[in-house]
């Protein structure tokens, strides 16, 4: 058994001893001890103890079952904290740096050896467009409140990394990390409502405040460090290789939460904050910058003042001030911006590029590249607007509001119209000089929303918004349709309109549409900057299984390459990616070194979701390694692209995606006991009700289909099952493996990045998922007609790991990598727990049809929080 470092270890007993300490205070002794023979129980043969566990939980008084529930989550919550501080500790001198920090400049090393010169890698890493899209997830339930009193947990245990502290300094630390222990205890941990989006949206601010607004500027001088050592050359100041949008507030699609009214109050936020934080930064500096010495060019701004530097940032600090001050109002009334207001970013940098030159061009260089530098690093990445707010809508809305603009004129109903006639109409009335809604139109609710939406759209400064995505989108005409609602309500402007393709059908038919639409030469004329283009992985992998779905989206980007490449078009892709397997989650860098050649060209788009946002740049010191990961991987995409795939491995994927999308249609669609089967054996009803986010479970009213991606596989996670990350797999590699083609899987695994990814990815959710546990769920919770699909599933599972393990030539999944077999099996010591805890909360739950703030329904989201930490890729 490998041990884990012995400092994490530490670190979780210390962490798990104080929770302890914490727990008895409140409720005994006799209390702890049920905790600790609970985890005992646990700890032992899992097998074995599996009923006993069962039973124990079983006997639990209702008051005892939340804070049982708060006990193990608490401690899940602490050991992942524990586990990201580990990712970022003091090393000592004989320990070598992590692959995070090692990744450029061994890079950049490779780059050089390839023959790529020293001014062309520059440019090129200074002119990457990487951007990671912040989504709302109803999986993150965790409190703000909550997240910063761990991260200050994490502070502390920094500061008892240090081997020269006296006792009565150890003494002090353990006594602050007692009392944020207890206070972490004492602080109701789920939300008793649900979010709205503006609370989802200052969510994400949050994280920029807390960790990003640090993270970027230390991130980019040790690029620039990297750079500069490997080529002699320097990251230009006004380089962003990573910016930040958002949809939080932006993303109606099934929402009805998110109106136009909504998407004006977050646009406002984001610009208080960010004034708000620039002014922090330049009150700074305005106590620093006290030299006297300045350019001919920055006394041009100021006169003769004593103080120059002092004197440009105090100009700067009012118009700050201003800006927030017309924010703040603004977002209670519709008030113009005065004079004052800053509405360009130029506007901000340039008295910070000013300053830095000056310094430079006197001879303070060490002091133009300290706070100065970051604070202009900031300027360059974020902006006065923050981060840029994307508008996602649904294409059906879209073609209700023209047909109801239609009907109103007599024209017939567009809804109704082929796709040639569509065009034709979009293209004569976007190039008409008269206005196609008249003055006295009142349309209905839904379509007024729409036009409402475009409005504040038009309203909006552009820089503060990043593209319009059409959810479902399946045609040319849903792209010019939004063009066409967008100029009818006063945009001006060119903004990015991104057709995302979702299902398997839609994939497949991402290039033809794509073909029409910019066979038109008018739309071709229209674009400004490349064409974006959105990959949808959940709901593909929700409509065919992840098999089918990840090589129709593979396919799908290499048709978009050649037609945008065919017409001399650049190419955006946005990778619309969950923390998931089941929605294309998995570790970022490798993923994106897995895309096919030529997609990844200096530009990458991908959204971050929910729990995946804290975990991956919850923390400064953790959110500089995945940007490095990041801009390592587009990078190397770029310059050392991965070789096509060989005919033979593009023939054998074709059948194994026919093989998989198969066998998961014949279980999801096909099985007549398949529906009800999954709403008893999860907590997939429940979830529909539970304050988990501002966005409802479902679409529309139905089965499977109707559900969104992130419930559907939320609910299978929650019972270790991972259904929809595995199933069609089996199928598919156990068919290859029996026509003979194992040499060829083993070669494809090699040599093909992506398929050596999504084997790597599907070998980690096997090893999360547990068969033993879901059959707990069954036990306690399904009809006996239903245990035998459970016991066919279980099977498929088996056949599942067995495969990956042939395939492999391993004896136990992730045998190369026992350090994470090691946390799996640690974690399930406080996982099982909740599993059959949460069993038994939906039992009783169900019986008695609880209410939502009973201590039963408050437990039961307890576990569900729970599970979604203990597993972290959860939804």
């Amino acid at each position: 058994m490998t041990d884990i470092d012995v400092r994490l270890r530490e670190d979780v007993h210390v962490l798990g001893e104080l929770l302890g300490e914490t727990v008895r205070h409140q409720y005994g002794d006799d209390f702890l001890q049920k905790i600790e023979d609970i985890r005992h129980s646990a700890k032992a043969d899992r097998r074995s103890a599996g009923e006993e566990l069962s039973s124990t939980l079983g006997d639990l008084d209702d008051d005892e079952l939340l804070p049982v529930a708060r006990a193990f989550n608490q401690f899940l919550n602490l050991a992942n904290m524990a586990e990201q501080y580990q990712l970022i500790r003091r090393r000592d001198a004989d320990q070598p740096e992590p692959f995070e920090a090692r990744v450029l400049p061994e890079l950049l090393a490779r780059l050089k050896q390839a023959g790529h010169d020293d001014q062309a890698l520059a440019q090129q890493l200074g002119d990457l467009d990487i951007q990671l899209v912040l989504t709302a997830h109803p999986t993150e339930v965790s409190r703000r409140t909550l997240i910063q009193k761990y991260d200050a947990i994490a502070a502390q245990l920094a500061a008892q990394d240090h081997r020269d502290l006296t006792p009565a300094e150890t003494a002090q630390i353990r006594e602050r990390l007692r009392r944020l222990i207890a206070e972490a205890w004492h602080t109701e941990e789920i939300r008793r409502t649900r979010p709205t989006p503006v609370d989802e949206a200052k969510w994400g601010f949050a994280v920029i405040e807390h960790s990003l607004w640090q993270a970027i500027p230390n991130h980019l001088r040790k690029v620039d460090h990297a750079l500069h050592e490997a080529t002699g050359q320097r990251l230009p100041l006004t380089a962003a290789p990573i910016r930040f949008a958002s949809w939080m507030g932006g993303d109606r699609d099934g929402n009805p939460n998110v109106t136009a009214k909504v998407t004006r109050e977050v646009l406002l936020l984001a610009r208080w904050m960010a004034a708000d934080l620039f002014l922090r930064d330049i009150d700074a500096l305005a106590a620093e910058l006290s030299m006297q010495q300045a350019s001919a060019a920055l006394r041009e701004h100021v006169g003769d003042s004593p103080e120059p530097y002092r004197a440009l940032l105090k100009q700067l600090r009012d118009r700050l001030r201003a800006t927030r001050s017309w924010a703040h109002s603004a977002l209670s009334a519709s008030v113009p911006p005065g004079p004052d207001v800053l509405v360009d970013n130029r506007e901000l940098v340039a008295p910070l590029q000013l300053c830095h030159q000056s310094l430079h061009d006197c001879g303070m260089g060490i002091i133009a590249d300290g706070p100065l530098l970051d604070c202009l690093r900031r300027a360059v990445t974020f902006g006065l607007f923050l981060v840029r707010l994307d508008v996602r809508q649904d294409a059906a809305r879209h073609r209700d509001a023209l047909s109801e603009i239609t009907e109103y004129l007599g024209m017939g109903r567009y809804a109704d119209w082929d796709e040639e006639q569509r065009i034709g109409f979009l293209q004569q009335e976007l190039a008409n000089r008269r206005p196609l809604l008249p003055v006295h139109f009142e349309p209905q609710d839904e379509t007024a929303e729409v036009l409402a939406t475009c409005r504040e759209i038009a309203a909006a400064p552009g820089a503060s918004l990043g593209s319009y995505v059409i959810s479902m989108a399946g045609a040319a005409s849903d792209v010019l349709a939004v063009q066409l609602l967008l100029k009818e309500t006063g945009l001006a402007r060119p903004m990015r309109v991104v057709p995302l393709f979702e299902t398997l059908a839609d994939l497949d038919n991402a290039g033809p549409v794509m073909q029409r639409l910019l066979a038109l030469p008018s739309y071709r004329a229209g674009l400004h900057g490349p064409q974006e283009v959105m990959i949808g992985y959940s709901d593909s992998a929700k409509d065919a299984g992840t098999t089918a779905a990840a090589w129709a989206q593979y396919r799908a980007q290499e048709s978009l390459v050649r037609i945008c490449a065919e017409h001399q078009v650049e190419l955006l892709l946005f990778h619309g990616r969950g923390g998931t397997v089941g929605r294309g989650g998995g570790p970022a860098h490798a993923a994106i070194l897995s895309q096919p050649p030529g997609s990844v060209a200096g530009r990458f788009r991908t959204t971050e979701q929910g729990e995946m946002i804290r975990f991956k740049f919850g923390l400064p010191g953790i959110a500089e390694q995945n940007l490095n990961l990041y801009l390592a991987a587009v990078l190397e995409a770029t310059l050392l692209p991965p070789p096509p795939p060989q005919p033979a491995w593009r023939d054998l994927m074709d059948q194994m995606a026919a093989d998989g999308v198969k066998a998961y249609r014949d279980v999801v669609r096909e099985h007549p006991d398949f529906v009800e089967y999954f709403r008893q054996s999860t907590p997939e009803q429940e979830l529909g009700r539970l304050p988990l986010g501002s966005r409802p479970a479902k679409r529309r009213a139905g089965g499977i289909e109707s559900l969104r991606a992130i419930p559907w596989i939320f609910g299978w996670t929650q019972t270790r099952l991972m259904l929809p990350a595995w199933l069609g797999w089996e199928t598919a590699l156990n068919n290859a493996l029996a026509a003979g083609q194992g040499p060829l899987l083993a070669q494809m695994r090699e040599q093909w990045p992506f398929f050596r990814t999504r084997i790597d990815m599907l070998e980690m959710v096997l090893a999360k998922a547990d068969a033993q546990i879901a059959e707990a769920y069954d036990q306690r919770l399904v009809q006996p007609h239903l245990l035998p699909l459970g016991a066919q599933l279980r099977d498929l599972l088996s056949q599942s790991c067995q495969v990956v393990l042939n395939l492999t030539g391993q004896q136990v999944l992730l045998a190369h990598s026992p350090e994470t077999l090691e946390f799996i099996r640690l974690r399930n010591t406080y996982l099982d727990p909740l599993h059959r805890l949460q069993a038994e909360l939906l039992a009783r739950s169900r019986n008695r049809q609880a209410a939502l703030d009973s201590p039963l329904e408050q437990a039961l989201l307890v576990t569900i929080a729970g599970i979604a930490a203990g597993l972290r890729n959860t939804g």
